[in-house]
């Protein structure tokens, strides 16, 4: 199984089980940050989401561990800022992850968007998702 670890989950993880890669790929979600540990997704996040399928109400913030990366095989960044603080946060010497960015663009912070920010965001990720899921299935050799 191919594991590996981004923000927001939920997006990509219904479009692997639509697929039929659900049980061969492993995704979690966690942030570089400590002030969400614990809490569960923005309201907002969770109503625009809800919108279109996803229910985020089981998620639970967490913070990126050095142990994720030994445990998962991708680290995807929203944003520059997120991928510098991966590439901090990881250990020295060998680890198994590869840490990158999820999309080509980075992933604007929907917060200060208004509704259209969730919905813009929620747009991005369902759309770098199923290049994801062509990768992903390209690469477990089930396309």
């Amino acid at each position: 199984a191919i594991q590996f670890i981004y923000i927001p989950a939920m997006p990509l993880r219904a479009k692997l089980d639509a697929a039929g890669l659900g049980e061969k790929v492993v995704v979690d979600s966690a942030g570089t940050g400590s002030w969400h540990i614990g809490n569960p997704p923005d309201p907002r996040s969770q109503r625009h989401a809800a919108k279109r399928g996803y229910d985020l109400s089981p998620l639970r913030g967490r913070q990126v561990a050095e142990a994720d990366f030994h445990h998962f095989d991708l680290i995807l960044a929203m944003d520059d800022s997120n991928l510098a603080d991966l590439q901090r946060l990881a250990p020295a010497g060998a680890s198994r992850a590869e840490v990158r960015l999820f999309a080509h663009v980075e992933v604007p912070d929907p917060y200060t968007g208004g509704a259209a920010g969730f919905e813009q965001v929620l747009d991005l990720v369902e759309t770098t998702s199923d290049t994801w899921v062509k990768n992903l299935s390209a690469r477990l050799g089930t396309s």
